[in-house]
């Protein structure tokens, strides 16, 4: 079983506007509406790449409903509960504006509400996947991944943990399978700046210390590091392509990464896959396909 946690998943919005204008009245010249948050994500990069999933999380109201019929369109299993405080947040996307973004605050989540969640997650036993990944609504326990983690601690489950800062250190206790900091994030763990990938490598190393059974640091055009458990770096500058859209090339490079993993049990494939998955998505203006992903491998490979 694999599933992914998307704790306050969103309608994205994505809107251009032409020679946009304070305190007037914009038209767009293109518009999308997709489902957002960096679980969902990783849900629908897993079903490009031909891996069943479920998506897991809290919807509420009218938006909530249309993120789960949406969902079910492009092919994605779902259990999201429901909550009667609120709706399902509507993000919205200014591409044109230098990606400016204004983002809803989404609904209240009640304790019963997590606890039923927990039960949910329950029913992962050995050798599933669970990808935690994101923020914490204000609502929830802001420890919510360590209680989680805490929670299924015997079960050994392979979690993935996609986060920033002390919500990224303060699970590492639980020996996460794996954890994709970028190289800001990173950065900001240690109070230093982190610009090559030789730069991550020893900072990398300090979270397997922490905790962590392999270490992924996204990079952006300077591409990726991996630090595995067995011990071994690697370390690929990003493929060529052209930059189209950056929303959810972290989560699909950590998709991606596990695709390769549940594949062929090996460190390098997997690292191959999630920087190739990272950048098709980079290169497209959507979640990258199978195919696109299976090109962009292709080159990181040759």
């Amino acid at each position: 079983m694999i599933c992914t946690v998307t704790f306050n998943p969103s309608l994205d919005y994505i809107v251009d506007v032409e020679n946009f204008r304070m305190g007037l009245t914009n038209r767009t010249s293109a518009e999308r509406i997709l489902p957002g948050g960096k679980g969902i994500n990783v849900s629908l990069v897993l079903m490009n790449l031909g891996i069943r999933n479920t998506a897991l999380g809290f919807t509420a109201g009218f938006t909530g409903d249309e993120i789960i019929r949406r969902l079910q369109e492009m092919g994605v299993d779902s259990d999201f509960i429901s909550v009667k405080n609120g709706i399902s947040r509507i993000n919205v996307k200014l591409r044109s504006i230098d990606g400016t973004e204004i983002n809803g605050a989404g609904p209240e989540i009640s304790p019963d509400k997590v606890e039923e969640l927990m039960q949910k997650l329950d029913q992962l036993d050995r050798g599933d996947v669970l990808f935690l990944a994101g923020s914490i609504p204000s609502s929830m326990p802001d420890n919510m991944y360590e209680k989680i983690m805490e929670r299924l601690k015997e079960k050994e489950v392979m979690t993935v943990v996609d986060a920033a800062g002390d919500l990224l250190v303060k699970v590492l206790k639980y020996h996460p399978f794996l954890v994709k900091p970028n190289n800001h994030e990173l950065g900001e763990i240690f109070g230093v700046e982190l610009k090559t990938r030789e730069d991550v490598v020893p900072y990398g190393k300090k979270l397997q210390e922490m905790g962590a059974k392999n270490v992924l640091v996204s990079m952006a055009g300077e591409g990726a590091v991996l630090i595995a458990a067995d011990g071994r770096i690697y370390s690929k500058p990003a493929p060529r392509g052209k930059l189209v859209n950056s929303v959810g090339a972290g989560d699909s490079m950590a998709a991606g990464f596990m695709a390769g993993w549940l594949e062929k049990q090996d460190y390098r494939h997997a690292f191959y896959m999630g920087l190739a998955a990272g950048s098709a998505s980079a290169f497209s203006e959507n979640l990258a396909t199978g195919k696109e992903i299976q090109a962009v491998y292709r080159q990181v490979t040759g």
